[in-house]
């Protein structure tokens, strides 16, 4: 699905059209939005990524640059942060000089789907609420696995839907109500938040995504639920 259905352009446009329109509201809303949540499970992604000691890690959809920044406290560590979006980027690049990081933190305008790096360039790669955002699923897992060296990790935080059905209730309650009335009220792009939530819902998580992973060359999926299974990491190897 698209965030603006009646306009002809591609999905990667529009995408890249909504983050701009939202890039200097987006952290607070997405702190309202996820209750703060979303803090602890960046803690999360540095806590499964710092054992494995990587050295260059490439963060797609870094957004304004929090799971970078995150993943820039492991030693040694050089962190390449990419997105679409110039408008959310610049949001992440003053976070970057506001922390005196730009040694070890650069963020650059890119495409998921079309990475410009060459094979076996990574250690690490993390993705942050950006997959269900990709034009087409499959080549941009695709290039994540190309880029990764062999031995190295993909980490995915994402939305996903609770499979207990009680739970799934209230989850489905909360997010097709709360989340749009948070865009209506706050956003000037009041069809983003709409798109977000819609997504979130039609994205194909847990052990579909887990199984498309796979299919992309990935031989090793774990799957870690979050708050109730309203969101997961996934952590893939390449073996």
């Amino acid at each position: 699905m698209k965030p603006y259905q009646n306009e002809k352009s591609s999905k990667k446009k529009q995408v890249e059209k909504m983050f701009d329109s939202i890039s200097l509201e987006y952290d607070k809303l997405n702190r309202l939005i996820s209750a703060g949540n979303d803090v602890k499970w960046r803690e999360n992604i540095y806590k499964i990524a710092n054992p494995l000691n990587p050295i260059d890690i490439l963060d797609i959809a870094t957004g304004t640059a929090d799971i970078a920044l995150e993943l820039s406290k492991i030693k040694d560590s050089k962190v390449t942060g990419l997105d679409i979006s110039e408008k959310m980027l610049d949001v992440g690049r003053q976070k970057v000089a506001d922390r005196n990081l730009n040694d070890k933190v650069v963020l650059i305008s890119g495409d998921a789907e079309n990475l410009n790096f060459s094979k076996n360039s990574f250690d690490l790669i993390s993705i942050g609420f950006g997959v269900r955002n990709f034009q087409n699923l499959e080549k941009g897992i695709s290039e994540s696995f190309r880029v990764l060296r062999n031995g190295g990790t993909l980490i995915i935080l994402e939305t996903s839907v609770p499979q207990n059905r009680f739970i799934k209730f209230f989850y489905l309650l909360f997010s097709r109500t709360f989340i749009p009335l948070v865009g209506s009220v706050f956003s000037k792009d009041k069809k983003a938040y709409k798109y977000l939530q819609k997504s979130a819902e039609e994205f194909p998580s847990g052990k579909k995504f887990g199984q498309i992973l796979k299919s992309c060359g990935f031989n090793s999926v774990e799957i870690l639920p979050l708050m109730l299974g309203a969101s997961s990491i996934y952590i893939a190897k390449k073996n």
